[in-house]
């Protein structure tokens, strides 16, 4: 028999009250995403993935944290490295790997894959494929928002490589101009594909756009997601209280290649070993165990993400593909008349 559609609930929408509860809160969804994303890079390896396939591994903080800052009503629309800003949001592991699998119990029925997660419940409006694409898009829908008075913020991530693309430019100018409840993060995680920043950019501090918009700006390397979740909370305060727009750039740094298919040449290890060295989720670990969390309440959280992740590998491994039965109301919204 094949699995019943996933409907197990995402990450509980609120924060525990203590700091070092909402550290570990936190820390087991940088967990869950690395794992999901290492069983995604096995399952890739072995042919159950196809197309393209964009790793989150070593960026985990930013999404994490900068999620946490939002209520479960606000709005997220991202790149197509978008797995793990997709499990933050509340997507189950289950869904997402149903859907990189290519099975019909996947977010999208196995029709969108890597590059196009989509949770309407949890308001995770989608990853896009085309590089800067979708920021105009974001700046949409906060302008719904804006207008329906709703209360609610949109964040829209992009990479540095999006900056020089128009689609960026338009989607600042007009959410400076109209004052939209938006917060663009761009993950500056240094290489826009396998172009460094000094080849790609000639001012390579990302938050000076903001100044020919009159937009507010941050810039700050990631080292600890308790710091991602107050600076975006601040810029998501500024959306809210007073439908102001911010672009924060934050810098991180990815341990995998641009995609599967990449294999990061143009790195040297060392920089790699360097990076890793400073790799915020062995850091939100070792700050819990500092803070006085128990050794064994750690490994029982680890145990628990380890189990979470097996039961979503054998859930989409279980499920059927989708069927011709798919196509129609997929592709077109019916019925139509004549």
């Amino acid at each position: 028999m094949p699995p019943t559609p996933d409907t197990t609930p995402g990450p509980p929408p609120t924060r525990a009250s203590s700091d070092l509860d909402r550290l570990a809160e936190l820390y087991r969804q940088m967990l869950l995403v690395r794992r999901v994303e290492e069983e995604s890079a096995r399952a890739y390896a072995e042919g159950k993935i196809g197309g393209f396939l964009h790793l989150y591994i070593g960026q985990e903080a930013v999404a994490v944290g900068a999620l946490a800052a939002l209520r479960p009503e606000d709005y997220v629309v991202t790149t197509y490295r978008d797995h793990g800003i997709a499990l933050a949001k509340g997507m189950t592991p289950r869904a997402l790997l149903a859907e990189l699998f290519g099975k019909s119990t996947g977010c999208s029925r196995g029709l969108g894959g890597s590059m196009h997660m989509f949770d309407r419940e949890h308001n995770m409006l989608g990853g896009y494929g085309i590089v800067g694409g979708h920021i105009p898009l974001a700046a949409g829908v906060a302008f719904a928002s804006k207008y329906r008075a709703d209360g609610r913020v949109t964040v829209c991530f992009f990479g540095e490589g999006a900056v020089s693309i128009g689609g960026f430019h338009e989607g600042l100018s007009l959410a400076a101009l109209w004052k939209l409840p938006i917060v663009f993060i761009c993950e500056n995680n240094e290489y826009a594909m396998g172009t460094p920043l000094s080849r790609s950019m000639s001012v390579e501090d990302v938050s000076l756009k903001a100044l020919g918009y009159g937009m507010d700006r941050d810039r700050f390397v990631v080292d600890d997601v308790l710091e991602v979740e107050r600076r975006i909370g601040e810029a998501v305060k500024r959306a809210r209280e007073e439908s102001l727009p911010t672009l924060v750039e934050v810098r991180t740094y990815r341990f995998r290649g641009h995609s599967m298919s990449d294999p990061a040449k143009y790195r040297t290890p060392a920089e790699l070993e360097e990076r890793k060295q400073r790799d915020p989720l062995a850091r939100a670990r070792a700050s819990l165990v500092q803070r006085g969390l128990d050794e064994q309440r750690v490994e029982a959280l680890e145990r628990s993400v380890e189990a979470e992740v097996a039961d979503a590998v054998k859930f989409a491994n279980e499920s059927p593909e989708p069927t011709l039965a798919d196509l129609e109301p997929t592709t077109y919204k019916g019925p139509f008349a004549y």
